[in-house]
């Protein structure tokens, strides 16, 4: 692969990134109750003072230093790095993170150190994305076939998909690619929020963001569940009667019950609907997702995702039959590399990909994902939806834009992920000044 311009990697950065978002209980749920909305974020400097590169891996406050250290552990190697050197070989690029010896003892492909690898490798795809005058989802979409499978390590899953496969079932969308990307610069992909949904809102909160996001144009809403069965029963009552029967109701358990529970509570929300329960247990419990689904389906489905560590768990559970819809995190895998596997492997096995976004930078990151899906692999939106959250865009220098309840087509270069240098500043831990006055007022 020919890049447009050549820049070399000289420098990088990492910061520790926190927002205070549990002071309003903005992204409470049954098992993360205050989450403070962080970031563990990298820059590349490069020989032309103008050109970055940025990434993050999302996290909730303590613990973000961890991943900061794992990205230092891992930035060092991409110093004095050609661009051209590193996406003429993506897949050996990955490697350079994922094949480390050493580090690899503390995952392996899992873990701090590889939401750290998500942090560098996606920082790497922004550079290149803005080294092409791109958008990272047009620089994906413009790959060939080869190219596009060239970026992916098929280890451990070709017993699902192979690369001869994944070739065939690219080269089959080829032909109808530039229609589908028409469309989404023309419209926009389809969203659902999860804003109005937080278990620590109030009922009166809840409705009102419910009828605020029907305005907007929302007609998928999410609701979190999980903490007491009988303030779930009244909160889906509730955002029912808002929402209407045309309204689409999915419910979030954020991993808290255990496999019998999650069937058992289930079984009394039955009433209200919903479309499908994420999270129901433990993201590494691949039975008992299935489980669950033998027991629930069809009156319900089962989604998971974004706490999946890798390919290999996406793999067991699309061959386990245990989940109806995967939801992609941009960075709990190790970046767009990893990514690419997962949808090519949703797509073998027919799973609607539902990318699960909110957190700080996480809707910037994804919107790209779905797109790269929907032109490049999937080919259909049919029973697809991206997660929307209204929360921290205002940080970014392209934050995402909503029109009509649907994500349109972000269309700078990069990877929508640049931070403003103010943000980064501010909210730095624990020397910014936003955290510096907190601490002050504490004490």
């Amino acid at each position: 692969m020919v890049v447009k311009r050549d820049y070399t990697i000289t420098n990088y950065e990492v910061r520790d990134i926190r927002f205070p978002t549990s002071q309003h209980l903005d992204g409470s749920d049954a098992m993360n109750k205050d989450p403070d909305y962080s970031a563990a974020y990298v820059i590349f400097y490069t020989d032309d003072v103008h050109v970055e590169g940025h990434g993050m891996t999302f996290t909730c406050g303590r613990g973000t230093e961890v991943c900061c250290s794992a990205i230092e552990a891992l930035a060092g190697k991409f110093i004095n790095k050609k661009l051209s050197e590193l996406v003429a070989d993506m897949r050996a690029t990955h490697r350079i993170c994922t094949g480390d010896s050493q580090l690899r003892w503390i995952g392996p492909e899992k873990g701090a150190i590889h939401l750290a690898t998500a942090a560098v490798i996606n920082a790497v795809w922004d550079l290149w994305a803005k080294a092409e005058d791109k958008p990272l989802w047009k620089l994906v979409v413009d790959l060939s076939p080869e190219e596009f499978v060239q970026s992916i390590d098929f280890r451990y899953i070709t017993d699902a998909i192979t690369p001869e496969e994944a070739l065939e079932l690219l080269r089959k969308n080829e032909p109808t690619k530039a229609q589908r990307e028409l469309e989404m610069r023309e419209k926009g992909y389809p969203a659902y929020t999860t804003s109005a949904g937080w278990l620590g809102y109030s009922d009166d909160k809840v409705r009102r963001l419910c009828r605020e996001a029907k305005a907007q144009g929302f007609t998928h809403f999410k609701q979190k569940v999980g903490g007491d069965k009988e303030s779930d029963i009244r909160r889906a009552k509730l955002i029912r009667e808002e929402i209407g029967d045309d309204g689409v109701l999915m419910m979030d358990a954020n991993q808290v019950w255990d496999v019998n529970e999650a069937i058992e509570w289930m079984e009394d929300l039955l009433q209200f609907k919903p479309h499908f329960i994420e999270e129901p247990t433990s993201p590494d419990d691949v039975l008992g997702h299935a489980a669950i689904r033998k027991a629930l389906y069809p009156r319900t489905r089962v989604a998971t995702g974004e706490h999946i560590q890798n390919r290999i768990i996406f793999k067991q559970l699309f061959q386990a039959e245990a989940i109806d819809f995967c939801q992609i995190d941009s960075c709990r895998v190790a970046g767009v590399n990893e990514i690419l596997a997962i949808l090519l492997m949703a797509k073998k096995f027919n799973i609607p990909v539902c990318p699960h976004a909110g957190g700080v930078g996480l809707c910037e990151y994804v919107q790209h994902l779905s797109l790269i899906d929907y032109i490049c692999v999937s080919a259909t939106t049919e029973n697809r939806v991206l997660e929307y959250v209204d929360h921290l865009h205002e940080h970014f220098l392209e934050p995402v834009v909503m029109k009509n309840g649907r994500y349109m087509a972000p269309l700078a270069p990069g990877y929508s992920i640049q931070m403003k240098r103010d943000s980064i500043e501010d909210y730095t831990f624990p020397g910014g000044k936003i955290h510096k006055a907190l601490a002050n007022n504490k004490s």
